[in-house]
């Protein structure tokens, strides 16, 4: 009997799931998408199930609403999955014909600049955004267009602000698998190949705790107000400030290791 060739076993099993490609060097973000990811993509059958019921009761004249939202509930919640899970098996849409001929270490820089520069900061943005957006929709009890719909649609909005909090996860974990083929990786390096995201993230976290102490500290302002009081105008630079403050701390206390190390 011929022995079998682990190699060949490992190469396909990477083929037929993505999750186990260099899974050796997954941290716990990436586990953590790949884990929804494999949940989520149990949400395409049923959708096939729902979509093909659905049209053979409209055939037979018993069309139900709910089943037409459930649809979108699904493919929605599945899509936005698979936006993270595509960062983590490093399956998104690139030029390949030039990207796999070049060296681990100039694709690991590409990655770097992609990631870090371009991809998060659109990611933490809209996540912004979409937390107001599922909280107002949430306010409003917004439900179905369709008196027989499903009608917690603030449900499915909350979930788009999750979900993007999940690719930001899984993002961070790829920036610092790519940052282990150039260097050891380092809080205040992390920082650098995710600056203008992290910026942001730094500014947003000072901007809404500035909002809260001027809305505690002054109950009657109006809220719609708020955000035009002066203390919250250098919120830009206080959250620069901090990323600055912790990167030189993360440097300095790197140097200090290694110089005890040594």
């Amino acid at each position: 009997m011929s022995e079998i060739n682990t190699d060949t076993i490992d190469h396909v099993t990477e083929i037929s799931d993505p999750g186990d490609r260099n899974r050796e060097s997954h941290l716990w973000g990436d586990r953590l998408m790949i884990n929804l990811g494999n949940i989520a993509a149990w949400l395409f059958p049923i959708l096939m199930v729902a979509i093909v019921a659905q049209v053979f009761m409209r055939k037979f004249g018993f069309n139900q609403a709910w089943l037409d939202d459930a649809q979108w509930w699904m493919y929605g919640a599945a899509l936005l999955t698979g936006f993270g899970y595509a960062i983590t098996t490093d399956s998104h849409v690139r030029v390949d014909i030039l990207h796999d001929g070049y060296s681990p270490r100039k694709k690991a820089r590409i990655e770097l600049v992609a990631l870090g520069w371009c991809l998060l900061p659109f990611l933490v943005l809209m996540t912004d955004i979409l937390t107001h957006y599922a909280y107002a929709s949430f306010i409003a009890r917004e439900g179905s267009d369709s008196p027989n719909g499903l009608h917690g649609l603030y449900i499915l909005k909350g979930l788009i602000p999750l979900l993007f909090i999940a690719a930001i996860i899984a993002t961070f974990a790829a920036l610092h698998r790519n940052l282990a083929v150039l260097r050891k990786p380092a809080l205040w390096s992390l920082i650098i190949a995710a600056f203008p995201g992290v910026w942001f993230l730094a500014e947003r976290m000072v901007y809404y705790s500035l909002w809260w102490v001027v809305r505690f500290t002054n109950p009657e302002l109006n809220p719609r107000r708020i955000g035009r009081e002066p203390l919250l105008e250098p919120s830009m630079w206080y959250g620069l400030a901090i990323v600055i403050i912790i990167a030189v701390a993360s440097l300095v206390l790197g140097k200090r290791r290694q110089t005890k190390a040594s």
